[in-house]
């Protein structure tokens, strides 16, 4: 039987460990070493260690795969293949080269589009009608390998990063269940990538979820669902910081960018072109709120300028 060594860390890369795991050899996990989280900062497994453990797959933990005792290691395993979902770390060639069916990535995106670290977040900001998952041959280069198989579906308008990662970490690995047999019958042969329509999601900082107001409601909409859960589409009402959770584009009479007005039963804010309507909101240390109810509390907000 086939024996696979899987690397990967997040929520997004279970899916796929549990299709291996009920249907072949698994020769051992790699994942991200425990890191602390909270307020006690509580040494936290990843939820790839969780499933592995739980399942009796041998967990490997290593802080990085330069080291070529590691190399060995994972070499006298003798995976058949590697598959690798957001594992987090650069593969050197001598575990690209290790196993014989080569080293297959899951990757949340419809490549060459969306190459990079946070490729879901970047479909959403930029208002693509649909995303997809494709599966790649690795290679040295930044989500530059040959494509094994690829498959779409189409972004909704209530899609938030944290959504549409969850629904492509179920299709990533339906695609995967249906591909490999094939892949390692030696069915398939993958396609290049034409790099020049090539596109880049670099990894998410923390400064991008700062709101411009002078931006339309659209682009302001797409931050805010594609910042969710982090790091948030955030604001400034004075000193106080709000995170925005939930809104949507609503027509309306023009305001300067930034002004909160009343919006029916709710409240909204101006911004370059429209109007955004606020739904849920999270002032800096405290819990997540309907912004009405915000506002209620805070009757100084409306009319107030936002920052």
């Amino acid at each position: 039987m086939t024996t696979v060594l899987f690397m990967g860390t997040p929520d997004f890369a279970v899916p796929a460990l549990k299709i291996l795991i009920e249907n072949y050899t698994m020769a051992g996990v790699v994942t991200q070493p425990d890191r602390p989280k909270g307020r006690g900062r509580k040494m936290i497994p990843s939820p790839v260690k969780e499933t592995a453990l739980a399942a009796g797959v041998p967990v490997f933990q290593p802080p990085t795969l330069r080291d070529a005792a590691v190399v060995a290691e994972l070499a006298a395993l003798k995976p058949d293949v590697i598959v690798v979902a957001a594992f987090g770390q650069i593969l050197r060639p001598d575990v690209l080269d290790m196993p014989p069916h080569g080293c297959i990535n899951i990757h949340a995106s419809l490549l060459p589009r969306w190459r990079g670290a946070a490729p879901v977040a970047a479909a959403i900001r930029a208002g693509d009608a649909e995303t997809g998952v494709t599966l790649m041959k690795m290679d040295a280069g930044l989500d530059t390998g040959d494509i094994i198989r690829a498959r779409a579906i189409p972004i909704r308008a209530d899609h938030t990063r944290a959504s549409l990662t969850s629904a492509l970490a179920e299709l990533g690995a339906t695609l995967l269940a249906e591909t490999l047999p094939d892949w390692l019958a030696g069915k398939i042969i993958p396609q290049k990538q034409d790099d020049a329509l090539a596109t880049f999601a670099p990894r998410i900082k923390k400064a991008e979820g700062a709101i411009d107001w002078a931006q339309s409601a659209v682009e302001i909409e797409r931050q805010v669902r594609a910042f969710n859960p982090w790091p948030g589409a955030f604001t400034r009402w004075g000193e106080m910081r709000l995170k925005i959770l939930a809104a949507s584009v609503a027509d309306g009479a023009q305001v300067a960018p930034g002004t909160v007005l009343r919006h029916g039963d709710g409240i909204a804010v101006g911004t370059g072109q429209g109007i955004l309507v606020l739904h849920q909101l999270q002032p800096a240390g405290k819990r997540a709120m309907p912004a009405a109810a915000f506002a209620n509390g805070a009757p100084n907000f409306i009319g107030a300028q936002l920052h």
